[in-house]
């Protein structure tokens, strides 16, 4: 299966690729989604590849109430 949909969100400081990853798995486990290679420090967001639209609604709807540390 693709994963044609993404998700742009507000990430900032290091170890983005590890705190998705984390977040994720503690509030939407099972969720299947692709990171970026890697993440330059600097960058202040990190887009998130999705196998659907739904996943994308999970997501922005479980960050609201659960933002990213």
């Amino acid at each position: 299966m693709t994963f044609k949909y993404s998700v742009t969100l507000p990430i900032s400081g290091s170890h983005k690729l590890q705190r998705f990853t984390d977040w994720a798995n503690q509030n939407l486990p099972g969720l299947a989604y692709v990171l970026p290679p890697q993440t330059p420090i600097k960058t202040e967001t990190m887009t998130i590849r999705l196998k659907s639209l739904e996943d994308r609604a999970k997501i922005l709807t479980t960050i609201s109430k659960s933002p990213l540390a």
